[in-house]
């Protein structure tokens, strides 16, 4: 296995430049069928005392269905090169796909959840609280305008990162 388990506490990173330039993948299941997304939004921090993970999640997207379904999450970030399986699990949908073998990633089972072996970087989150983002809660016209003409809301997934695993 290239992943060892890591204390959390001891990540440092920019999540400016890992979610928004670097990519990552948002998931959820097992081995026997999960899937994973590609995200550039989100945020790590710490809320109700707890290093934790936001993800957002349009409402559309079969991933969602998958966290929406498990008690668990995780956010993986990808060693450098692998920046077309991110536009693959970005841009097509496992409901119409196997977008997981069309990637090219090899997937893994650790401590009962999926990871990739080119994953460079894993959070495993435990869902604390789910909310959908519906048009009402907007207070800034320009942000509904440019991210939701669509009306294809997200939900947002606040998780506490219960466990890190970081390529050896």
């Amino acid at each position: 296995m290239s992943l060892k388990k890591i204390d959390a506490s001891t990540l440092t990173f920019n999540p400016f430049e890992k979610l928004s330039k670097q990519w990552a993948l948002v998931g959820a299941g097992s081995m026997d069928k999960f899937n994973m997304m590609t995200v550039s939004w989100g945020a790590v921090g710490v809320i109700w005392g707890k290093p934790s993970v936001t993800a957002y999640i349009r409402q559309t997207r079969y991933t969602k269905e998958f966290v929406d379904s498990s008690d668990t999450f995780t956010l993986t970030f990808l060693k450098d090169g692998n920046r077309d399986a991110l536009n693959v699990l970005g841009s097509k949908s496992g409901r119409d796909m196997d977008k997981m073998k069309d990637s090219g990633l090899t997937p893994i089972e650790v401590d009962g959840e999926v990871m990739f072996e080119e994953a460079e970087l894993v959070l495993v989150c435990r869902k604390r609280f789910v909310q959908d983002m519906p048009k009402e809660n907007f207070v800034n016209q320009e942000t509904l305008d440019k991210w939701y003409a669509d009306q294809n809301y997200h939900t947002m997934y606040i998780g506490e990162i219960v466990a890190a695993y970081a390529a050896e």
